[in-house]
């Protein structure tokens, strides 16, 4: 059973920072969409699939495919239940707690009530990010939901707030950066890295995208162009 209180006591640590030590930024943050959905409640057979993937390869302590390559993240991030469960094999990988908020691990419902409790989630998280000295030359896993990382549509609705990940976390100023407002629907199959030369910054000094091409054995997963659909497999039970 993954312990659900440990975001909470790391965002209250952020209100003990000083003044004198207003930002703080990790070195690297590694953001990833949850895997493919059954229900409200759990992942396909897919979406199984690529979580353990993630952990094996890209996410993994010794794949020389790992994104980390040998290098334990401070902490692995979740927000709704389908990014807990896309980012546990990767934190039992490592021997890491999951950090999630306990109000979130209900099944996720599209409307504005619901978006504005991940909403101010996504504030407290990046406030804690980017203020708390404790990420200070760290990397930081996200396993998100695709809405809350990138979304037009949601940042219209709350017009004059900041609300997704790419508002908080000042993606649009990246120099020589074109990251897309809107995470597809479709792509489950890509990360978003975001690296930061200095800690006292608050825009990453560089934004990469990383496709997800497994080897072996789950060179079956899907990985489909950004914003075009995902090729499924008859019977894996996605929606």
């Amino acid at each position: 059973m993954v312990p659900t209180r440990l975001l909470a006591a790391l965002l209250a640590m952020s209100l003990l920072v000083p003044a004198t030590l207003a930002h703080a930024a990790p070195k690297r943050i590694i953001i990833a969409r949850h895997g493919e959905k059954h229900t409200p409640l759990s992942l396909c057979s897919i979406g199984k699939e690529r979580a353990q993937a993630l952990a094996a390869q890209y996410l993994s302590p010794a794949s020389p495919m790992s994104l980390l390559k040998g290098e334990k993240p401070a902490a692995v991030l979740a927000v709704t239940l389908h990014t807990l469960e896309t980012a546990r094999p990767t934190a039992k990988a490592w021997g890491l707690r999951i950090a999630t908020d306990p109000l979130m691990l209900t099944p996720i419902r599209n409307n504005r009530y619901f978006n504005s409790l991940i909403n101010a989630q996504n504030r407290r998280v990046v406030r804690d990010l980017l203020e708390n000295p404790r990420w200070h030359g760290q990397t930081v896993v996200m396993v998100w939901e695709h809405f809350h990382i990138a979304s037009e549509a949601l940042e219209k609705e709350f017009a004059g707030e900041q609300v997704t990940l790419r508002q908080l976390l000042h993606l649009d100023r990246i120099p020589k950066a074109r990251v897309p407002k809107t995470w597809p629907d479709s792509n489950y199959n890509f990360f978003w890295i975001l690296t930061y030369d200095r800690p006292q910054d608050t825009v990453p000094s560089r934004f990469r995208v990383v496709r997800q091409y497994f080897a072996e054995p789950y060179a079956n997963l899907p990985s489909n162009d950004w914003g075009a659909p995902e090729p499924l497999p008859p019977g894996s039970g996605c929606s």
